[in-house]
């Protein structure tokens, strides 16, 4: 991976470029973006910037041909760890731990390192569990940091969404980061760094990864994936900056799950009064699994907050799909700031009650009946 791969993010390129010219490598460092935006792909760049065997000081980018970067663009190089959610699948019944998953990570990151934690659970057949850093895996960080580097400048641990670590786990990568072992770089990709101890937020150096401009991820898909520029553009509108999200609309005919069409009958059953489609839909909603539950109601509340938008000025709301623009034209008579605070909470109380194991077909009856009835207050 090289920096000039990755689209955008120009600032944050020349920061990295710049600590390993002037030596000034922290560390510790967190990339902090939103799911979907090139954190981890920035990371992986400059993990093959940093140990780089043909790179001179004026070089903004690693070289791509030395036997280090054509060992970590594989992610096969010996000194590039990573420390992964992961969770017990058929294929690792019991004591799952980031090594035991190495080939799915390879296979996962190389087919499209934009991917989020949902993708990532599917990738390995969780089916409806939850991934995170187990406590076991903090015996295997120490074991790993404890050795010297095999081949490369610096030894870097790279990980992925360290706000889903066990306690146990939070504070052995604490204890690391506030005795470093020497020519080792931890590198933190966070979604959610809010959710990380204030303590391991004071010991990493902060990279801001923001969502791309609408012209850079038009040029991106229309040049290096090959998009119509017309479809490129509509792509790029709809995305809101995400490439991640951008990749996934541009191959949205492949996706299993059709979140909107679930959406839009959940919704006008909620409005009847449904119950007894109520109670069928949430079999299906039962079957999703958990973690495309949960990516279900996040995508809910982003339709949601557009209807409102909509509500309040189409003009809000410029870029709708074609087949959303019905709908929220029409739903938006029923979404008003009068009613779309609690409708939001109510969303955001199912995603809690579902992150935490609660039994999802009760979750959803139950805020099904409550929107029922906040849709007839608007």
């Amino acid at each position: 991976m090289r920096f000039a791969d990755i689209p955008g993010n120009e600032e944050v390129k020349r920061v990295l470029a710049q600590s390993v010219q002037r030596q000034h490598v922290a560390h510790a460092q967190l990339f902090r973006g939103a799911e979907g935006s090139a954190a981890l792909a920035l990371a992986l760049a400059y993990a093959a910037y940093l140990n780089c065997e043909e790179r001179s000081l004026q070089d903004a980018d690693s070289c791509g041909h030395c036997a280090s970067c054509q060992k970590i663009d594989k992610l096969i190089h010996p000194d590039l760890n990573f420390i992964l959610p992961v969770t017990t699948t058929k294929a690792v019944p019991k004591d799952a731990v980031s090594s035991k998953f190495a080939g799915e990570w390879r296979q996962f990151v190389l087919e499209n390192p934009y991917q989020g934690l949902n993708d990532w659970m599917q990738h390995i057949g969780a089916d409806n569990k939850q991934g995170s850093i187990s406590k076991e895996e903090s015996l295997q960080l120490l074991r790993l940091v404890s050795l010297t580097a095999f081949e490369a400048r610096y030894k870097t641990v790279v990980i992925w969404l360290p706000e889903l670590m066990h306690p146990a786990a939070a504070n052995a990568v604490l204890k690391l980061l506030e005795e470093p072992p020497p020519a080792t770089v931890f590198l933190l990709v966070s979604n959610a760094p809010e959710q990380l101890l204030p303590t391991i937020i004071s010991r990493v150096q902060p990279m801001v990864v923001r969502p791309l401009s609408e012209a850079v991820l038009t040029a991106y898909l229309r040049d290096q994936r090959h998009l119509p520029e017309v479809k490129a553009h509509q792509v790029a509108q709809l995305a809101e900056g995400n490439l991640g999200a951008a990749l996934a609309a541009a191959t949205a005919s492949e996706q299993d799950h059709d979140y909107l069409t679930f959406f839009m009958d959940w919704m006008r059953q909620c409005y009847g009064y449904k119950v007894d489609k109520l109670l069928s839909k949430s079999d299906e909603f039962q079957k999703l699994g958990r973690e495309n539950q949960k990516e279900l109601l996040h995508y809910s509340l982003g339709v949601l907050r557009k209807v409102l938008l909509f509500g309040l000025d189409a003009q809000l709301v410029p870029h709708l799909a074609a087949n959303e623009q019905q709908f929220v034209t029409g739903f938006s008579k029923f979404v008003t700031p009068r009613n779309a605070d609690p409708l939001t909470r109510e969303l955001n109380d199912a995603h809690y009650h579902i992150e935490r194991n609660a039994n999802p077909r009760m979750i959803f009856v139950d805020t099904s009946l409550r929107v029922a009835e906040l849709l007839r207050q608007a």
